[in-house]
């Protein structure tokens, strides 16, 4: 198949709800992909987080396989030794009691959102049924999961929109603390802001905003759809922290590639969701469920995260290196690069160049495979620097 047959399908009968680059993907192992055409790229994206351990990886591909030739799918009504494994590895690495099992970031959050106001109406009745959330966060694309997101740019078409979710300004407490009322269940925020820009939380923010909730019964949801499974250094953000919410949310890399979302929940909770008030055909199904285990498996160890840490800062240290980056925010391999000129336009020109990157607002976005060498890492830097360089140089010439 060809490239240009390629696009061809995907202009005809696929819903453009995305505005794609123009590169067709063809294969890819470790940290590199190739097009339809054979051309080399470094990505540093990894499906937005997704390929924590790269393209391909053997043990993965290994474990995912057996297990679709043993039995690819049953029913929630049966028993499954993969999905049993996963959620005690999860429960007792995080210290967690319960999962429920789903396919995205977003239904994991849907999960979270109704067992907070479960617990709440329980115990203190249906009027008690609000959330808040920070502005700039983002919690998924379902008509429930936007209600929740804190950017007015997605409140739009899709009225009527679930009632229930106000927002406030990340970083001043005493905001937050007027925000809430009798009404209020819960609080849910992302401890880095991914699709919001790269915003990393203060920590003392997080903390007293933790010991306020706790004071007044009110649940903390913490959405690591995007920072979980290493990404931050930590097996999750939250113990980068020293935090334990009451409900946390996992997807992207949990799954290293395949679709899969769990919603944890802390012993408090751990009886609030009773038969039939959620569930999911496709959730802990058992060949994704073989995929986490093996994730799991490989990141959930001290060795592998110090690497990730120390790769973080070595990255880090080569993007300041570079006159056109204004600044970074970074937590082991979650970066936002703040830089002059258009991010999406300097993306697009990366990945002429080579480099898979991704945007966030106005930021360049990195989330490169967990497994990235200093190597690739250094190739990265160097394409990256040929397209500022380009840029800078195009737009000289333009304004002259």
């Amino acid at each position: 198949m060809t490239p240009n047959h390629t696009k061809q399908l995907d202009q005809n009968y696929i819903m453009h709800t995305y505005g794609r680059y123009d590169v067709a993907l063809a294969r890819g192992k470790g940290v590199v992909a190739y097009d339809e055409e054979g051309k080399k790229y470094i990505d540093v994206s990894s499906g937005i987080g997704v390929n924590c351990l790269g393209y391909c990886d053997e043990g993965w591909v290994a474990a995912v396989t057996k297990q679709a030739q043993t039995i690819q799918h049953m029913s929630n009504y049966f028993y499954s030794e993969q999905a049993g494994t996963l959620a005690e590895k999860l429960c007792t690495l995080t210290g967690m009691s319960k999962i429920c099992f789903g396919n995205s970031g977003a239904e994991a959050n849907e999960c979270a959102i109704k067992i907070a106001r479960k617990y709440s109406f329980d115990k203190y009745g249906a009027e008690r049924n609000e959330i808040i959330t920070l502005c700039n966060s983002f919690h998924g694309r379902t008509v429930t999961t936007l209600s929740a997101t804190g950017q007015d740019v997605f409140h739009n078409y899709f009225f009527p929109f679930t009632e229930g979710f106000s927002y406030v300004e990340a970083g001043d407490i005493d905001v937050l603390k007027n925000a809430v009322s009798g009404k209020t269940c819960a609080v849910m925020l992302e401890l880095i802001q991914g699709e919001g820009g790269v915003n990393i939380l203060d920590k003392d923010y997080v903390a007293v905003l933790f010991d306020f909730c706790q004071s007044q019964d009110i649940l903390v949801i913490v959405d690591e759809v995007q920072t979980g499974v290493g990404r931050t250094g930590k097996l999750f953000a939250c113990e980068n922290y020293g935090v334990k919410p009451d409900l946390m949310t996992v997807a992207k890399g949990i799954g290293g590639g395949l679709p899969m979302g769990i919603c944890l929940c802390g012993e408090k909770l751990s009886g609030v969701m009773t038969p039939s008030t959620h569930g999911s055909t496709f959730g802990a199904n058992p060949v994704v469920c073989a995929g986490a285990n093996y994730v799991l498996d490989t990141v959930a160890n001290e060795e592998f995260l110090a690497r990730v840490r120390e790769k973080g800062d070595y990255l880090e240290r080569k993007l300041r290196e570079l006159p056109q980056v204004k600044g970074v925010r970074r937590m082991g391999l979650m970066v936002g690069i703040e830089i002059d000129g258009d991010a999406h336009e300097i993306a697009v020109k990366c990945v002429e160049n080579g480099l898979l990157i991704i945007t966030a607002k106005d930021v360049l976005r990195m989330l490169p495979p967990l497994i990235i060498t200093k190597e690739e890492i250094d190739e990265a830097i160097t394409i990256l620097k040929t397209t500022l360089e380009e840029c800078t140089t195009h737009e000289t010439s333009f304004e002259a």
